[in-house]
């Protein structure tokens, strides 16, 4: 328990710049209150004690403002900033080193019993506001955009923005970095530069109508006749008829 907690207070230390002591993380964090009423809930539901983990789910969704299914599993180095409106499904599955800001939902899509949250492989950081819809796999060192809404899987080393997500960026890390990269808000704009393009376009269309103007409106270039070939004359020819009449 001692060793969780140490932790909890080092991940707070490394991901947010605003904290100062570790009594500061233990009254004013409600990420890492939100996180001690998971693991006693989450305890009591592996132990068959259903209601008693709902129960003390919902306590701590009353006094931190998130809520975290007894059901859910939570790996290592899990850090909620601010925490305000997070919800976590019951089958939602989260890997190492894991970073939501306040707002995200790991929902789902389906009434049935079964498998239906999404599951975050490591490091993977998920901006304010963002939607994870579904059971699907949100691959390891990818990047949510705040306020997108993901309902298909995404893969590994992947940054997705938009309603719903697109990839707008996909490239390969090389080692595994067990620090998640916090810089979620440095993200493409995939409609801006679609924008960019058709206005790109546009001038090039002007360009071009500006110089078929120039072309018509310049004077028009004389126009060289070719000499006119000499026919012979027709007269010799009736004279030679009549002379034949």
């Amino acid at each position: 328990m001692f060793e969780s907690l140490r932790e909890d207070f080092r991940v707070v230390f490394e991901r947010d710049p605003a904290v100062r002591s570790v009594a500061e993380i233990i009254f004013c964090y409600p990420g890492f209150h939100a996180l001690l009423f998971y693991r006693l809930a989450h305890s009591l539901w592996q132990a068959k004690f259903y209601f008693l983990g709902r129960f003390v789910s919902h306590l701590g969704r009353f006094f931190t403002g998130i809520e975290i299914h007894p059901g859910a599993r939570i790996g290592r180095g899990f850090f909620i900033d601010h925490g305000m409106g997070v919800v976590i499904g019951e089958t939602a599955e989260i890997g190492n080193n894991c970073t939501l800001y306040h707002g995200v939902t790991l929902g789902g899509t389906s009434w049935a019993k079964e498998k239906r949250h999404p599951t975050l492989r490591d490091n993977v950081v998920i901006g304010s506001g963002a939607k994870i819809l579904g059971p699907f796999e949100v691959g390891e060192n990818s990047k949510v955009g705040s306020n997108s809404v993901v309902v298909k899987a995404v893969p590994a080393n992947s940054t997705v923005v938009g309603i719903p997500g697109k990839v707008v960026v996909s490239e390969e890390r090389s080692g595994t970095d067990e620090k998640a990269d916090l810089e979620h808000g440095q993200l493409p704009d995939p409609q801006a530069r679609a924008i960019e393009c058709l206005f790109e376009q546009l001038r090039h269309l002007e360009d071009e109508l500006a110089q078929l103007k120039a072309a018509q409106a310049s004077p028009a270039a004389p126009v060289k006749k070719s000499p006119a070939k000499k026919t012979a004359s027709k007269k010799p020819a009736a004279k030679k008829v009549k002379d034949q009449v």
